[in-house]
């Protein structure tokens, strides 16, 4: 059965940026499952896995604008330190979710000030290639219920956090 819309796909991948240092993987886990054409993982890796079968090894390099974006520095905002209601301790690393007019963003702080808390709201991977190495380890229709929520059930289905 080869990858398509509305099949859900399990893959297991690693994915390093240009300067062979991993950012992610799926190695001592289950295999990531999603629902293909649904737009639940970056437009790069959809592209290069439509059309494969189980079994198939695939690795490819994404630029930022099939990735996640080109940083945009008018994401990086100096926000008054009483917007973090209930934040004992604010240091730079640490990520918050924010609502926005375009939905739910994480933002990153980069500066923690007495009165102010400098924060980033471009996606941590925003402005990186992306080169995965990923490996098809299944593929099977979607069932009505999990296009209807947009999520794969099941084993190997990650629920929205």
């Amino acid at each position: 059965m080869q990858v398509e819309k509305n099949r859900v796909v399990s893959i297991d991948y690693t994915l390093k940026d240009n300067d062979d240092q991993v950012i992610d993987t799926s190695e001592g886990r289950d295999p990531l499952a999603y629902i293909h054409g649904t737009g639940q993982i970056i437009p790069g890796l959809e592209n290069a896995l439509e059309g494969k079968e189980p079994g198939a090894d695939v690795t490819v390099t994404i630029n930022p604008e099939e990735g996640y974006g080109e940083r945009d520095e008018s994401m990086v905002l100096n926000v008054p330190r009483e917007q973090f209601e209930g934040a004992e301790q604010i240091e730079p690393g640490m990520q918050f979710q924010a609502e926005t007019d375009e939905g739910v963003r994480i933002l990153t702080v980069l500066e923690a000030g007495d009165q102010e808390v400098t924060v980033d709201g471009n996606h941590p991977l925003a402005g990186i290639t992306l080169n995965f190495d990923v490996s098809v380890q299944d593929v099977r229709e979607a069932e009505q219920e999990e296009i209807d929520h947009g999520h794969v059930h099941g084993p190997g289905g990650h629920e929205h956090e």
